[in-house]
């Protein structure tokens, strides 16, 4: 179906959202409705658009419904009728619960994908409610769920929020397929075997998605992975552990089996995800006509998440890091997809025509900043590999970690007429500097992108996450010594000393990580004071569904190793470690100084508060 477009403007127009926009495009009914807990602003960062867009492109009739009312007469959900083939749900680009509460499990201030910030706007796991809302009208059309938080519970999983190991979402929602990951690959063929005819209940066999089928008629094939079923994860911690194991593996393979759960009389079935998606594939998805604003619904509003994003540039999908604490991997995967050089430099292009641009882009980057066309060198390798991370404990021999394309592309990025700086905001993986290359040539490439990052593209401050200074820590993060950030700050400060420039390192780090103790919070404090941080990016760790360091929050064990691991759990215990971040306050000093001499560290009371303290006691 060609484009959608105004006859006055010729510009793409944005996908319906009432009634009445079906009607000026001439419809009387749509094929997909996507309800969709973000505020719909047409422009690839946001997965309502994506999809909406992708959809369209395969010649569908599309319609948003961007936050729905669901605590009124539930019109929002009945005002576009049925659709033809289903209704797609997305609860957001975020975690939903972590886009609402804190780690201490308290309302935020404001909701960034919400016009003007409002928190009120999306209920608690928006995917269940607008489910049961949809049934409600429409109990025989098929629902599809995608998104981050379908994508993060389609097994069973720890919440959180209400502190319960619950089953998978599909068994909450009702819905008859979730698609997990990046929806594009397996849309394409949901779409066009439904237009070939086929029955939408006979789509059990499509990568990368998920469904439950009944016991009685169902089969296990060679090679499926059986996972511990939901109910004897409910009464055994350790089997939940050793499921994560299998599932983590599977979800960042490229050849990856069926995996099979035991569900409430029924049978979950996670098929294999898709291989990566090739420059070519993802290409498509960036190249789509998207209109780059938000809805005109908006006019007026603030949206926080668009105006973050609206002059930067994603170049990839995808992160090899592995962090423990990390969801990248469990819903884009380990594998990079890197765009074409065409595709990035087309997109700084349309950024510089817009009306308010300034000539400054605010970030080219990624899920990682500095892992742009990366891949194994021998891909025969990678599709047996079973590692989460490419980089922790070490660099992959077969990793490609040569940034001279990435520093190449961001150097013609810089040559465009209208671009008077490029930034660099996401996250800079610093072991891909000073890690143990097995190339020479790609340690040297690693420190011309370095030196072009600290010359050219920092903003003043350059936000870089070591996450804590415990190497022991550091090790169940799946993050480097703390050894390599002070080699960093060490080639970021003589870089900008020789540049004449004044800028500055914000280090991020996290509280009641699995594994911490408070007296490795004590050490954090006095290591940073040395460095000179008085430290602003702070956190204590969330758990959130589907990642390492969640299991071991959740079971106390290890999945890889099934052994015990301390963690922080109650209140007293969290707030306890994270005083230690404010050493430097007035109002701190006398509770830290009562820590440190309760467990018996005089030398870290020394070097937070000096001997004049010691003298007092």
């Amino acid at each position: 179906m060609a484009t959608q477009t105004s006859v006055e403007s010729k510009k793409p127009l944005w996908l319906p959202t009432t009634k009445k926009e079906m009607e000026m495009r001439g419809w009387d009914e749509a094929d997909v409705i996507i309800f969709s807990g973000d505020a719909y602003v047409d422009h690839p960062s946001f997965g309502n658009a994506v999809v909406g867009r992708f959809l369209e492109s395969m010649g569908l009739r599309v319609a948003i419904v961007p936050q729905p009312n669901w605590r009124d007469d539930l019109r929002d959900f009945k005002k576009l009728g049925r659709p033809r083939l289903f209704f797609g749900i997305s609860a957001g680009v975020m975690d939903s619960m972590v886009n609402k509460y804190t780690a201490r499990k308290r309302l935020r201030k404001e909701d960034a994908y919400t016009p003007d910030g409002r928190n009120d706007m999306r209920p608690d796991y928006p995917s269940i409610v607008y489910a049961d809302c949809i049934r409600k009208f429409y109990p025989d059309v098929p629902i599809v769920l995608g998104g981050v938080e379908a994508s993060l519970r389609r097994v069973t999983h720890y919440d959180y929020w209400s502190d319960r190991l619950m089953p998978t979402i599909l068994a909450q929602t009702k819905a008859d397929l979730l698609i997990y990951g990046m929806g594009e690959q397996p849309l394409r063929s949901l779409v066009s075997r439904l237009q070939a005819g086929e029955a939408f209940a006979s789509l059990k066999d499509i990568p990368q998605t998920a469904y439950l089928a009944s016991r009685k008629d169902f089969e296990a094939k060679k090679g499926d992975i059986i996972l511990y079923g939901h109910e004897e994860c409910l009464e055994n911690k350790r089997k939940q552990a050793a499921n994560f194991k299998h599932i983590e593996q599977q979800s960042n393979m490229i050849k990856a089996n069926r995996i099979l759960q035991a569900v409430g009389g029924r049978i979950l079935v996670v098929n294999p995800p898709y291989p990566p998606m090739t420059s070519r594939e993802i290409d498509t998805s960036f190249d789509l006509p998207y209109t780059r604003l938000p809805h005109p619904k908006y006019r007026g509003k603030k949206l926080g998440a668009y105006e973050m994003i609206k002059f930067s540039v994603n170049m990839h999908r995808g992160c090899f890091g592995g962090c423990a604490f990390c969801t990248i991997s469990a819903h884009q995967g380990k594998f990079v997809a890197s765009r074409s050089e065409r595709s990035i430099l087309k997109e700084v292009d349309a950024i510089t025509q817009m009306e308010d641009f300034k000539g400054y882009l605010s970030d080219v980057g990624g899920p990682s900043a500095n892992m742009y066309a990366m891949k194994g060198k021998n891909l025969s390798i990678c599709e047996m590999c079973r590692r989460p991370s490419c980089i922790h404990p070490k660099i992959c021999p077969n990793l490609n970690a040569d940034h001279t394309r990435l520093t190449n592309l961001l150097r013609r990025i810089d040559e465009h007429p209208r671009i008077k700086k490029s930034f660099i905001s996401s996250g800079i993986r610093y072991d891909l500097f000073f890690g143990d290359h097995h190339d020479p040539k790609h340690r040297e490439a690693a420190f011309v992108y370095a030196r072009d990052l600290v010359e050219k593209h920092v903003s003043g401050r350059l936000k870089v996450a070591p996450e804590h200074t415990s190497d022991r820590v550091l090790n169940l993060m799946r993050k480097p010594s703390f050894k390599m950030f002070y080699e960093f700050k060490k080639f970021f400060d003589e870089v900008n000393q020789a540049s004449g420039q004044n800028q500055q390192i914000i280090p991020y780090f996290i509280s009641s990580h699995p594994g911490c103790t408070e007296e490795d919070m004590a050490e954090l404090a006095a290591e940073t004071k040395k460095l000179g941080f008085r430290l602003e990016q702070i956190q204590d760790f969330t758990p959130t569904p589907m990642t390492l360091a969640t299991e071991i929050y959740y079971t106390g064990i290890h999945p890889y190793t099934l052994e015990p691991v301390f963690t922080a759990i109650t209140e007293t215990q969290k707030t306890a470690q994270h005083q230690f971040f404010f050493w430097y306050q007035p109002a701190q000093r006398a509770k830290i100084m009562k820590a440190l001499r309760k467990m018996g560290r005089p030398d870290l009371e020394r070097e937070l508060f000096g001997n004049g303290h010691q003298r007092k006691r």
